[in-house]
């Protein structure tokens, strides 16, 4: 088990105020949650279970050394939605071309973490098939659910969790202490949170207990009871709830009674009639929100009764009444949500008023404003801030459950135009983001609808949809929604959208292979673009008529196609499409062995990939910086990046990625000497990209030329075969046990050994160490070994290093032994030294 010192791995959100009570429940569930990969915390509305859920899970983190990660179900409704948000949650990228549960299930094989299912009442059995196959092909994996009802998985235990504890009479003795009861502790903590001079005697203990089991002992009714404590007095509030349960409209029918577990909507109820009437117009018209800012509600929520200038006094109002919560901060905005009971309660007495479509499409409206705005910024030729850009793909982010909720409004409620309006717009977004089966999905649900044919959104939402196809590498399909979709558009004059579907086709033609279809495809898009000023679609067209010219290899012409869809990107700040040409760019320049401009392209992309936190191009930069170091004979710095490059593909689930960075790494080793490991290296790479339905070479590719006698020929064979017998997680291990061997200084061989082993190059050293004053960190050392190198600097050890870094500690050690080989140090003490005079220590 990790130390009591490591730092947490988690994506828990914060809770705005404090826990109180449950100790033995917690106490209790720590050691299940030892003895049992399931457990599923079960209750009613408002019994804490996901309180308690986030408390068990913080407690955990020093059990689970690959993190503990929350997944919030509350909207989900299909088998797709809960491994999309178990894969956001986790920091999986989804693979073009493979079924999402498969990228899910492979990445989390070998991991050890806590997987905590918020919400799982409303797709329990969705949540049943997604968990079994988590269970089943991760044994190191356990799963936290809560739900309202029992969800029971192979080896799982349910928890009930009950009604908070009471003061309990004795029999004999004193009578109990009414301030130690979980309870009344939590109604005090309330209290006081909403006034810290709140206090009480010991007779008003006693009608605080009282208030806590006219809640049943339910913690959100007691939350709630405790926040209108101050303004009314504990005995002016017990009168109040206790009149107000007495009467004709909190009675049950005749010869019915309430149990403790149904008082939550009788206290809620309580206390919205106590409410001011601004305050309960505004909680009634948040409960359309999925989470909001001040901004949002001022903007879907004011009118003539409301005024815009009180939103923000109401909204601290609600929020001292525990009715509210506060979930964080975007851009320097309070980020506020409504617990889940408390929302359906007010969606209720919104939808009694006959309100709740008005809002519902006053919400659809404001977010369609941002979803589009986020479209116009990403595709826009406008040249503006990278960041301003960014802070838009940022904000959808923030508001995404909202989105969630309101295409699944559309679709239940046929408004097909809305929907598909949105889909077009949130294209982008699932594109960056690469979460394009989601997204497909709810635009096939969408377009399916009897409401879509009469849509006017229909020709730009089937482009959209063949984007989404694109990139899941379903030509065929992209082809054939593509090609309705420009038919539409053309028909209905939408230039803008002409001009995104003929991009869109001759990208897909040219990675068919259609040189001629793709030529003249892309010419139309280029020359439209350029009478319509589009810069952004200019440099799209450019970049695809460069992959075109390379294909047909004609280098040096795509090399200065790249550059001018560089020139036009660069003209308004577009990182993504920076990122994007600049990759396309170095796979070209190496391909025709155009080495220094592959480097310098992929060390480009790798600046611009890590800007924008797309991790899976940043793999794919790093080996491809690793492969070209190779070749130019840099065995060191291949060694670097291919090994970087092949842990982050392999931890974002990007199996194909992983197996080519297995396959990189084979060869530098190989061409060292070390032909065993390489050949089984590459032997799992295959098996990899055969389970894939990828492509495969037979053996012992890419060794077969280099042996002229049978029976060393065969020994390549044998080993690749062997190799074939590992699992992606086996093979990765094996990777970077191939990485430490291939640093260690080589045995001495034979003369005819020695004149087969291929020269070394730049990266590995020959003469002399660098002087300490003549080379900074910096220049010398990779991203991750500068890195490394600060924290030598500040005194961690190898452990406490690979728990900052989330590696393993035999990987720090390789890094501190390969930054000593590339100064010529000897201690830890000497890198420290080399860091301060340079000014790089922290």
């Amino acid at each position: 088990m990790a130390p009591l010192t490591a730092p947490a791995r988690h994506n828990l959100p914060r809770p705005g105020t404090g826990f109180v009570g449950r100790e033995r429940d917690l106490s209790d569930l720590l050691r299940l949650l030892d003895s049992s990969r399931c457990v599923t915390l079960s209750g009613t509305d408002g019994m804490g279970k996901t309180r308690l859920a986030l408390r068990l899970a913080e407690q955990s983190t020093v059990s689970f050394p690959d993190g503990v990660w929350m997944a919030e179900l509350t909207d989900a409704r299909t088998t797709l939605e809960v491994y999309a948000r178990v894969c956001a949650a986790v920091g999986v990228v989804e693979e073009p071309g493979q079924p999402l549960a498969a990228t899910v299930t492979e990445a989390l094989r070998d991991r050890r973490l806590l997987l905590v299912l918020d919400a799982c009442e409303h797709v329990a059995e969705e949540v049943v098939e997604v968990g079994e196959a988590l269970l089943s092909a991760c044994p190191a994996v356990s799963i936290l659910l809560t739900s309202e009802d029992p969800i029971r998985l192979t080896g799982g235990t349910v928890w009930r969790v009950t009604p908070m504890a009471l003061p309990l009479p004795a029999r004999k003795g004193p009578p109990p202490d009414p301030s130690g009861s979980e309870a009344v502790r939590l109604f005090l903590d309330r209290a006081r949170t909403r006034d810290p001079r709140f206090s009480v005697s010991r007779e008003e203990l006693e009608t605080v207990t009282e208030l806590c089991d006219m809640a049943g002992g339910i913690p959100l009714g007691i939350e709630v009871l405790g926040a209108s404590a101050p303004d009314a007095g504990p005995r002016t509030l017990a009168r109040s709830l206790r009149a107000y349960l007495d009467s004709p409209a909190a009675r049950p029918g005749p010869g019915q009674a309430v149990s403790r577990i149904q008082m939550l909507p009788l206290v809620l109820d309580f206390v919205y009639g106590e409410l001011p009437e601004t305050e309960r117009t505004l909680l009634r018209r948040l409960s359309v929100f999925r989470g909001w800012d001040l901004e949002l509600a001022e903007q879907v929520c004011a009118d003539e009764a409301l005024p815009e200038s009180s939103i923000l006094d109401l909204v601290t109002s609600l929020l001292n009444r525990s009715l509210i919560t506060v979930t964080g901060e975007f851009e320097g905005r309070v980020r506020y949500r409504m617990p889940e009971a408390v929302r359906r309660f007010a969606h209720a007495r919104l939808a009694a008023e006959g309100e709740a479509e008005l809002f519902q499409e006053r919400l659809l409206e404001r977010m369609m404003v941002l979803v589009e705005d986020l479209g116009q910024k990403l595709e826009s030729s406008r040249s503006m801030p990278w960041s301003e850009r960014e802070s838009g793909r940022q904000r959808v982010i923030a508001e995404y459950d909202t989105l969630r909720s309101l295409l699944r409004w559309s679709l239940d409620h046929g408004a097909a135009e809305p929907g598909l309006r949105l889909c077009v717009s949130l294209v982008a977004h699932w594109v960056s983001h690469q979460c394009y089966a989601e997204g497909a999905q709810w635009m096939d649900r969408l377009l399916e609808s009897d409401e879509s044919a009469k849509a006017a959104s229909r020709a730009r939402a089937l482009v959209g949809r063949a984007q989404l196809a694109r990139v899941q590498r379903a030509h065929a399909l992209a082809l054939a929604l593509g090609e309705e979709g420009l038919r539409l558009c053309r028909e209905a004059g939408d230039d803008v959208f002409v001009r995104t579907a003929l991009n869109l086709l001759a990208l897909v033609e040219v990675r068919d292979r259609v040189p001629d279809q793709a030529a003249v495809r892309v010419e139309e898009a280029l020359r439209l673009c350029r009478e319509a000023g589009d810069l952004w679609g200019e440099a799209i067209a450019l970049g695809t008529r460069a992959a075109l010219v390379a294909q047909q290899g004609d280098h040096p012409t795509a090399d200065q196609h790249y550059n001018a869809a560089l020139t036009l990107l660069r003209g308004i700040d577009h990182r993504w499409g920076v990122g994007v040409t600049l990759m396309g760019q170095a796979c070209t320049a190496e391909a025709s062995g155009d080495l220094l401009t592959a480097d310098r392209c992929y060390r480009e992309a790798l600046d611009t990939q890590r800007l924008i936190g797309a991790a899976a191009e940043e793999a794919r930069c790093l080996a491809g910086i690793g492969r070209v170091a190779h070749a130019l004979g840099s065995t060191g710095q291949a060694y670097d990046y291919l090994s970087e490059g092949l842990l982050l593909s392999h931890s974002t689930g990007q199996r194909a990625d992983a197996a080519r960075a297995l396959t990189a790494i084979a060869r530098v080793a190989f061409a060292a000497g070390l032909r065993e490991p390489a050949c089984r290296l590459v032997g799992a790479a295959a098996s990899a990209r055969q389970r894939l339905g990828l492509s495969t070479h037979p053996a012992p590719w890419p060794f077969g030329g280099t042996e002229d006698t049978r029976r060393r020929r065969r020994h390549l064979v044998n080993w690749w075969e062997r190799g074939r017998g590992l699992s992606l997680s086996e093979a990765v291990r094996e990777g970077e046990r191939l990485v430490e061997e291939g640093r260690r200084p080589q045995p001495r061989r034979g003369a005819q050994s020695q004149a087969r082993r291929p020269q070394r190059g730049r990266g590995t050293r020959q003469g002399p160490p660098p002087a300490p004053e003549s080379v900074t960190p910096e220049q010398l050392l990779t991203r991750r070994e500068l890195e490394v190198a600060r924290l030598v600097s500040r005194g961690e050890s190898n452990p406490e290093i690979a728990r900052t870094l989330f590696i393993t500690p035999s990987t720090a050690a390789r890094h501190v032994a390969n930054i000593n080989r590339k100064m010529g140090f000897h201690s830890r003490t000497q890198i420290a030294s080399w860091l301060r005079l340079h000014g790089t220590s922290d």
